[in-house]
């Protein structure tokens, strides 16, 4: 290699394979190859240089540098949040966290009904709860209502017959002496009266019970007692008036049927008869709903009978169907009880009846039908007195709000004083 004056070396000819350091590729004035017209070459087109990846990947074995994120400040363009997180300033939907929907407010029960309008199923599960919260004045007391006025009942009736030695000829419709017959007829009508008094009295003793379960207090038999005693004549005075407007409107109807007969003949007799019959069932039907509660309000408001029955229109009027026909319906309910548990003793009593050859048997068969017909009230009567009783309760609760005075005297719990609870029942709208 040479050089020059300066000492620098001088440019002599290339190493062989490269040229000259002077030389440029001659311009070239031609068209492009076809194959490069407007368009890459191939072989830089599809693949990068050898240890390099792809474009749009990244080199393989790498991953972002250590320690660095997203860039600080930037979330979702346009304002939005990110999926599952609310708009900014607004609470998530729903409850809080650790918190749900508020309790709905329970109805205070202290005994057997809860202070609210009640449905079917609180009037009738009620009148079951209250017989067995408190059997001894419930069960017990009806138990011996029952069974002294049907032995009572019974000797009156049967008594007489038996003692003349004419019972089997009764039974089997044979001629009995005059005396005897009206002797028995007399004897049979006392026992009635008998037991139409102990309804009543059994009536408004249960009624005072079912008062005083409302609350959840109980009441022994001597305090139900003294708590009817001041009201019992009400009561008798108003079944008397009930009995006698009963038959009158019977009376009437029966005398216009046979008027009838008399005027113009048979035939025109009995169309009128059943048509008048269907008639005066109803206005019967219509008068013991609107009725039902004046037993209740003699005994629980303490008013006198035409109060009370004032009182009980005005509760039942704009109800009437409701009641009538809850009070139906538990009706046929104790009549099925009944029915089902006097079944025994009515086929036993039936049979013994039918092959009776003496006053022994016939007493017999009449001693088991009586049984099955006992049992079967002492089952029902405190059932139909106590759906009665709540039935008035929700037409109060519901006319006058009731329920809200009733909590004043639930606030003192079961054992209250009885003047605290009773005297509830006295606060009515005029």
């Amino acid at each position: 290699m040479s050089t020059d004056a300066g000492g620098s070396p001088m440019a002599g000819p290339p190493p062989p394979g490269y040229p000259p350091s002077s030389y440029s590729p001659p311009d070239y004035q031609g068209p492009p190859p076809p194959a490069y017209q407007g368009y890459p070459p191939p072989a830089y087109q599809r693949y990068p240089p050898p240890g390099y990846p792809p474009p749009g990947y990244p080199p393989p074995g790498y991953g972002p540098p250590p320690g660095y994120g997203p860039p600080p400040g930037y979330g979702p363009q346009g304002g939005y949040p990110p999926p599952g997180y609310p708009p900014p300033g607004y609470a998530p939907y729903g409850y809080p966290p650790g918190y749900g929907p508020p309790p709905i407010a329970q109805a205070i029960k202290p005994g057997v009904i809860p202070l609210r309008p009640l449905g079917l199923s609180d009037i009738f599960n009620g009148a079951v709860a209250y017989i067995r919260a408190n059997p001894k004045a419930t069960l017990g007391l009806t138990t011996i209502v029952v069974v002294a006025t049907q032995l009572l009942a019974l000797i009156l009736s049967v008594g007489p017959l038996a003692a003349a030695g004419e019972l089997t000829s009764t039974l089997s419709g044979g001629q009995v002496p005059t005396g005897v017959l009206v002797g028995s007829s007399v004897s049979s009508f006392a026992g009635y009266g008998a037991t139409w008094l102990s309804g009543i009295l059994l009536t408004g003793m249960l009624t005072v019970v079912v008062g005083r379960a409302v609350f959840g207090a109980g009441i022994t038999i001597g305090e139900a007692w003294q708590r009817l005693r001041p009201r019992l004549w009400a009561l008798i005075g108003f079944a008397l008036l009930e009995g006698i407007g009963a038959a009158l409107i019977i009376g009437v109807g029966f005398g216009v049927v046979v008027g009838i007969g008399y005027a113009v003949n048979g035939v025109a007799a009995a169309v009128v008869g059943v048509a008048l019959g269907l008639a005066l069932l109803a206005l019967m039907v219509y008068l013991g709903t609107m009725l039902a509660f004046t037993p209740s309000i003699i005994v629980l408001e303490r008013l006198q009978i035409f109060p009370a029955i004032s009182r009980s229109f005005k509760l039942v009027r704009n109800d009437f169907w409701r009641v009538f026909g809850i009070w139906l319906l538990g009706q046929i309910v104790a009549g099925l009880v009944a029915g089902a548990v006097a079944v025994p003793f009515s086929i036993g009593g039936q049979i013994l009846l039918i092959s009776a050859s003496s006053t022994v048997s016939a007493l017999i068969a009449i001693v088991l039908l009586t049984v099955g017909s006992a049992i079967g009230q002492i089952i029902t009567a405190p059932f139909t007195a106590g759906v009665v009783v709540l039935l008035y309760t929700d037409r109060r609760i519901r006319a006058e709000a009731l329920d809200l005075v009733l909590q004043t005297g639930a606030a003192f719990g079961p054992g209250a004083p009885a003047d605290s609870t009773d005297h509830l029942w006295l606060t009515r709208q005029s």
